[in-house]
């Protein structure tokens, strides 16, 4: 089942982060093994835009180019309030592209290096020992079952045991990695509520990214290949009688089916209050639903041998998308670790240090450390929404900082690399 060699390190979920994890050290000649309990990639899901900082990795896995091939760049960053708009960053490196696509790419690099994703296969059982981490993977398939009326059902078809170095969890905010390392994964503040709309337009929306900002809530309007948009409002005093949001795999949306569905009334009254300037027609409506998001931060991002990257470490909120393009990065961080502690007999120790990194940068961009700071000539208007502003950059790093800098605000440099 896992070929004729057996992996030194295995990726728990197949998402983007979990895809560049796995190609980062194929890249680098570790044995590595991708498994994930789905039967597929995710068909829509939220994210949506690569930062800088991830065009540039990819572009180290010789992936940019046919990313740019299917992208839609974003060449500024425009700032409203109501019809008014206060301000104006220029946007380098960032397009918009979405995840099943890079996904889809992700997985044929994998391929070409002769690592196949093995879909429909669930860790049942992972203990870390001295010098490996004892799993046992169960593979699924569908199978037949009832007598008067037939239907399907995933049962187990077979198991295997094995033993690889290491274990990265990149299987999301339920991550089973996170859970067996009884790591708390505690929340901040109060869970958001978006409702998203996803549609075809006649509106010249010149490659911008638009975050509308009110008293109470902050909005995001993306701009999509093939005239398409993507308007997201933020919802006050929504309530949530629902599942926690996951992927359906099955539907083109993102959340249980228990979502409220939104109307084409509603699109029109939120633009008609918090976006007049725009005038765009409204066409085809292929999302329309409300998503909850939550802020999460996890205690350690691993321990030994078992170590997390992407939702599985981390959750924020959506207008800046950093949570999938910061955790590409702790893929990368995590493949290098790894392939010189494997390869070039480097200490334990870094790993440690890949904790720290992580949650000292997290704990800044979920305003628990530091934050965004205004200067005597920052516009008030965007020093009053400092804090706010800090999720919706979509950047990390010195990006963020350089698109801080484009409003005036200085923001805390975090150390991103191992």
């Amino acid at each position: 089942m896992f070929g004729r060699k057996k992996p030194e390190v295995l990726v728990v979920g197949a998402g983007p982060v979990g895809l560049f994890t796995a190609l980062s050290l194929a890249r680098r000649g570790v044995q590595v093994q991708i498994v994930d309990k789905e039967w597929r990639t995710a068909a829509h899901a939220y994210a949506l835009a690569l930062h800088a900082e991830s065009l540039r990795l990819l572009n180290d896995l010789g992936l940019r180019e046919a990313v740019l091939d299917q992208a839609y760049p974003i060449r500024t960053i425009g700032l409203y309030d109501g019809a008014d708009r206060r301000a104006e960053m220029t946007a380098v490196d960032l397009v918009v592209m979405r995840q099943d696509l890079l996904e889809g790419l992700l997985e044929d690099a994998l391929k070409n290096h002769g690592v196949k994703v093995l879909w429909n296969h669930r860790v049942a059982a992972m203990v870390p020992e001295d010098d490996h981490v004892a799993v046992t993977i169960d593979k699924l398939e569908k199978g037949s079952t009832g007598y008067a009326i037939a239907h399907t059902e995933w049962i187990i078809a077979k198991t295997k045991e094995f033993e690889p170095a290491f274990v990265i969890g990149a299987d999301g905010h339920r991550s089973q990695v996170r859970e067996t390392l009884d790591i708390g994964y505690p929340g901040i503040g109060d869970p958001l509520h978006f409702a998203v709309f996803e549609f075809h337009t006649d509106a010249d929306l010149q490659h911008e990214m638009a975050i509308v900002m009110d008293d109470q809530t902050t909005n995001v309007l993306w701009p999509l290949p093939g005239g398409r948009a993507r308007w997201s409002f933020q919802l006050v005093d929504f309530e949530d009688h629902t599942a926690p949001r996951r992927k359906d795999r099955f539907e083109i949306q993102i959340g249980g089916a228990r979502f409220p569905v939104l109307d084409e009334s509603q699109l029109h009254t939120f633009i008609e209050e918090r976006a007049p300037w725009f005038t765009g027609s409204i066409d085809e409506i292929e999302w329309r639903l409300v998503v909850r998001f939550e802020s999460r931060l996890a205690d350690a991002f691993g321990a030994h041998r078992m170590w997390l990257a992407g939702d599985a470490g981390h959750m924020t909120g959506p207008v800046g998308i950093q949570s999938m393009n910061i955790g590409l990065r702790e893929g990368h961080d995590l493949a290098k670790t790894l392939a010189n502690i494997l390869q070039n007999d480097r200490s334990m120790e870094n790993l440690d240090r890949y904790s720290r990194q992580r949650l000292n940068e997290w704990r800044y961009l979920l305003g628990l450390k530091g934050g965004l700071v205004a200067g005597p000539q920052t516009d008030p208007w965007i020093a009053q929404r400092a804090q706010r502003l800090l999720p919706c950059f979509p950047a990390s790093g010195d990006d963020l900082a350089a698109l801080a800098h484009q409003l005036g605000l200085e923001a805390e440099t975090v150390t991103a690399s191992v």
